[in-house]
């Protein structure tokens, strides 16, 4: 049985005072859940404070990128050892912002998920069809790609994987729970061919304009295990409500 987790991916989003603000509001309001892994990626700037308000909480921390190399002259760069030094056991590799805007490929990924694994994080691996590769009937030799290449030469321990149409995020557009099912069980059959039975332990996320409204609905099909949440995380009593998506009605 999968345990479903929960992510907030703050992006460039959230000061330090922004961030305590909204962890005071968010952690009594998802204390007593222990069905739910939850997990929080601030900005590099404000995971310091993120890390001192959770110390003793139920919510687990993670970066929203890495960098390969342990330590050097790399100006700009976070290295997976300065993220487990701020206590995070997540991060999020590969996310289509960072593929569109930063450059990152498939191949660059890989690297970030060795290390990430090396330092024992576990990643998050973003993957998922730009809205001309879906119209193009591109969708699912695009999520192979991404899947193969970026988890190249790896094994099925400790990853998480996160399905996000990119013409669904942020834009208010979301793929309908039938969709989302139908991608999630195409990259577990991907992942079944490269890991077999062990398949079957990875958490596949949805996101892309992931909400209160819709989360209960998405979370119901077999193959959804969770949801990386943008826009709708930065609210507390927003993300509350998908943490704690199972007492919809």
């Amino acid at each position: 049985m999968r345990k479903p987790l929960i992510a907030a991916n703050w992006k460039m989003h959230m000061n330090t005072g922004e961030t305590r603000e909204f962890l005071q509001a968010f952690l009594p309001q998802v204390e007593g859940v222990t069905d739910v892994e939850i997990v929080i990626a601030p900005p590099f700037t404000s995971i310091a404070e993120a890390a001192r308000l959770m110390k003793d909480s139920n919510v687990r921390l993670a970066g929203q990128n890495l960098y390969w190399e342990e330590k050097g002259a790399f100006t700009g760069e976070i290295s997976p050892l300065m993220l487990t030094d701020l206590g995070c056991t997540y991060v999020i590799i590969g996310h289509s912002e960072r593929r569109q805007y930063f450059g990152e490929t498939d191949e660059t990924v890989n690297r970030r998920i060795r290390a990430a694994l090396a330092a024992g994080l576990k990643p998050i691996l973003c993957i998922g069809e730009t809205l001309q590769q879906r119209e193009a009937g591109e969708t699912f030799n695009v999520l192979r790609r991404q899947v193969r290449d970026g988890l190249n030469g790896m094994e099925a321990e400790d990853l998480v994987i996160a399905y996000e149409p990119v013409w669904a995020i942020g834009t208010g557009k979301t793929a309908t729970p039938e969709m989302a099912q139908e991608a999630h069980a195409f990259i577990r059959e991907e992942l079944g061919a490269l890991y077999g039975e062990k398949a079957g332990s990875v958490r596949i996320l949805y996101g892309g304009s992931v909400k209160p409204e819709n989360v209960a609905s998405l979370m119901a099909e077999r193959d959804v295990d969770g949801g990386l949440v943008g826009g709708a995380s930065l609210k507390p009593d927003s993300f509350a409500r998908i943490v704690r998506f199972r007492e919809q009605n």
